[in-house]
C-alpha cells in the first residue's frame, strides 16, 4: 500500500455543498407556507349570505368562490412576506425553524417575489370582477396585515385587536361582494366572537410558554395570563349578548315557521361558546380550527346550530 493511498484513507472527506432547492421542492415550500389549514377561516366569507339566506344562487355561489380564492390568496401573501422577514429569528425558534423559508425549501427572494405577487393579483382581479368595496377592502386588509408584520405585532392590544379585524373582515366582504346589508348585530357577534377565539389562543400560549421564554411570540411574555382570561372571558360574554339580540331581531316580520328556529338557535350558539371556553380554560386552544374540527362534541353542537338557523333561513 503506497503512502498516498494511507493518506486518502485517513483524511475524511469534505462534505459537498448542499443542493440547491429544486423546483418541485420550493412549489411544495410555498404550499406549506402559503398555511392550507388555516384556509378554514376563509370560509366566514359565506357568513353573511347564509344568515340572510341568499347563499344558493349561481351568481352567489360563483361570486362567493371568487371571493374566498382572492382572500386566500391575500392571506398567503401575508404569510409568505411575514416568514420572509422573520427567516433569520425563525431559525433560532425550536418549532418555527421547519418552516420551508427558515429551513431553506424556500429561498427567501422567492418568498418576497410570490407574496408580493400576490398581494397585487388579488385586489386587481377582485376590482375587475367584483364590486369595488370588495377591491378596497382587500386592498385594506393587506396593509393592515403587513403592518401588523412590521410593527403592529408587537403592540399591546393592538395586536389583538387586528387579528380580529382580520375574521371581521372575511365575514364582512362576502355581504359587500352581494350587496347584502349586515345587520349591527351580525357584526357585533362576528367581532367579539373573533376576539373570544383570538384572545383564547394567547392565553393558551402564555399558559404552554410558562418558564419557556422565546418558545412562543415575545409579545406573550408582555401579558398576563390574568388579562388574557379576562380579555376572552369579555369577549365570550359580548358575544353571546351580541347573537342573542341578532337572534331576537325580527325586522318587523313575523315568522311563520313550524318553530321560532332562529331564537332557538341561541341555545346551541350559548352552548358553543360553553364548550369552547372549557378548553380556552385548560390552555388548549392555540388552534383554533384544531378544536373546532377535532371535537366531536363542538362539531354536534355546531351542526345542530346551522340546522336550526338554516330552518329559520328557510323559514320552515
Amino acid at each position: 500500500m503506497t503512502d498516498t493511498t494511507v493518506l486518502r484513507q485517513r483524511v475524511p472527506e469534505q462534505p459537498s455543498e448542499p443542493a440547491p432547492p429544486r423546483p418541485r421542492g420550493i412549489a411544495a415550500g410555498l404550499l406549506r407556507t402559503a398555511r392550507p389549514r388555516q384556509w378554514v377561516k376563509n370560509v366566514l366569507v359565506v357568513a353573511a349570505p347564509a344568515a340572510a339566506g341568499e347563499l344558493f344562487s349561481r351568481h352567489a355561489l360563483t361570486q362567493l368562490a371568487l371571493v374566498f380564492v382572492l382572500f386566500t390568496a391575500c392571506a398567503a401573501a401575508v404569510y409568505l412576506v411575514n416568514d420572509a422577514r422573520d427567516a433569520e429569528a425563525d431559525r433560532a425558534h425550536p418549532v418555527k425553524r421547519r418552516r420551508p423559508v427558515a429551513a431553506g425549501q424556500v429561498p427567501v427572494p422567492v418568498a418576497y417575489a410570490v407574496g408580493g405577487a400576490l398581494g397585487v393579483l388579488a385586489p386587481v382581479v377582485a376590482a375587475r370582477l367584483c364590486p369595488p368595496s370588495v377591491a378596497a377592502l382587500l386592498t385594506a386588509y393587506l396593509a393592515m396585515q403587513l403592518a401588523y408584520c412590521v410593527s403592529l405585532k408587537h403592540v399591546l392590544v393592538v395586536d389583538l385587536a387586528v387579528v380580529t379585524t382580520g375574521f371581521l373582515m372575511r365575514a364582512i366582504i362576502g355581504g359587500l361582494a352581494l350587496g347584502i346589508p349586515l345587520s349591527r348585530w351580525f357584526l357585533i357577534t362576528t367581532g367579539f366572537g373573533a376576539l373570544f377565539m383570538v384572545a383564547a389562543k394567547r392565553y393558551s400560549e402564555a399558559v404552554q410558554m410558562a418558564g419557556k421564554a422565546g418558545a412562543t411570540r415575545a409579545l406573550l411574555t408582555e401579558y398576563t395570563t390574568g388579562y388574557l382570561r379576562f380579555v376572552w372571558q369579555l369577549a365570550a360574554g359580548v358575544a353571546v349578548l351580541g347573537y342573542c339580540m341578532w337572534a331576537m331581531e325580527e325586522g318587523g316580520v313575523p315568522h311563520t315557521s313550524v318553530l321560532p328556529w332562529r331564537q332557538l338557535s341561541m341555545v346551541a350558539f350559548v352552548l358553543a361558546v360553553l364548550r369552547y371556553a372549557v378548553f380556552a380554560d385548560r390552555g388548549t386552544a392555540g388552534e383554533p380550527e384544531d378544536v373546532v374540527l377535532r371535537d366531536r362534541a363542538l362539531a354536534l353542537i355546531g351542526a345542530v346550530w346551522v340546522a336550526m338557523y338554516g330552518l329559520a333561513v328557510a323559514n320552515w
